[in-house]
């Protein structure tokens, strides 16, 4: 149960929103998008139902992850967890050189663990922190393939839980099946769904250069409370190169509450070009969660990815 709970939580993600912001420190600083005007679109053929499509088909953003593995490049890891009161009480940091050249994938330029961060056993305080190593440090190990995108099956004790966690991730707005009370609460761009949500479509320019539109989705503020905390999804933010209509970064608001387990996240991921493709460049989140007999779990994770060039190796 307790995996189930998690991959829950851990949902989604483009760029930065605020609707539902837990009130402490967070680590994600860098602003990237600067947002013109709203879009009037006359077009028939152009309008909300373009952009559904487009956050429904695309593989651009899940590929550009796979990409990492064709080049060199640095990571930085900024993991912070929380007590009770919202201060920090635990820090990971780590400064990562990926190649693809040679036997060693990576190689730590930069190590430092502060605070509550392990148990005696060694292995992590926190279940959100090993599954987040999972999805992206194994990135930095080019573990990202074709087949993980269509269902291929991780490995170890928790693989059913992880393969799920990135259909969570990687494709927002399809149902995830396998998890309890939860997984139908993604799928919000159904006929049913999509009369408790208002879009909108904005113009702006990302990175200083890049032309773009913001696509977001919203609950309606006229909705009863009742209805409006039966909506796990409370925002999902898609931006959009105008001139390819790729996605560019994704942004995702969650909360939701229940007997068995409650929770609040935030998470959003970012890529940029480099040359001709397409490559993460940040992931950002923060969230807490909490279920029966266990310990609330509150963290943050800043992962910034800089210095690209594509390795001798591929």
């Amino acid at each position: 149960m307790k995996k189930i709970l998690l991959l829950a939580v851990l949902v989604g993600i483009t760029l930065k929103g605020s609707a539902q912001g837990i009130d402490r420190f967070n680590p994600d600083t860098i602003k990237t998008i600067q947002l013109d005007s709203a879009v009037n679109i006359s077009a028939q053929k152009f309008g909300v139902e373009t952009f559904i499509n487009a956050i429904i088909t695309d593989e651009s953003f899940y590929k550009a992850f796979r990409n990492m593995k064709k080049y060199n490049f640095i990571a930085e890891n900024n993991i912070y967890t929380y007590n009770k009161k919202n201060k920090v009480d635990g820090r990971i940091y780590r400064k990562i050189k990926h190649t693809n050249e040679g036997p060693e994938k990576m190689v730590y330029l930069a190590k430092q663990d502060t605070g509550k961060v392990y148990r005696k056993n060694g292995k992590y305080q926190l279940y959100t922190i090993e599954m987040f190593d999972y999805i992206f440090m194994n990135a930095y190990k080019t573990e990202f393939s074709e087949e993980d995108s269509k269902g291929g099956k991780a490995d170890g004790a928790n693989a059913g839980y992880k393969d799920k966690l990135k259909t969570l991730i990687f494709a927002p707005g399809k149902p995830i099946k396998g998890l309890p009370f939860i997984g139908s609460k993604t799928e919000i761009f159904t006929a049913n769904m999509r009369q408790y949500y208002d879009y909108s479509y904005y113009s702006g320019t990302y990175l200083d250069s890049i032309p773009v539109y913001r696509f977001k989705v919203t609950v309606k503020k006229d909705l009863s409370n009742g209805t409006k905390e039966g909506l796990m999804i409370k925002e999902l933010t898609t931006i959009f190169d105008k001139r390819t209509f790729e996605i560019l970064g994704r942004y995702v608001d969650m909360k939701y509450s229940n007997m068995l387990f409650d929770f609040n996240v935030q998470m959003n991921i970012e890529t940029s070009y480099f040359g001709d493709e397409k490559l993460p460049t940040k992931i950002s989140y923060q969230g807490n969660w909490d279920y029966p007999l266990k310990k609330e779990e509150r963290a943050s994770f800043l992962i910034v990815h800089k210095d690209y060039h594509l390795g001798k190796g591929k």
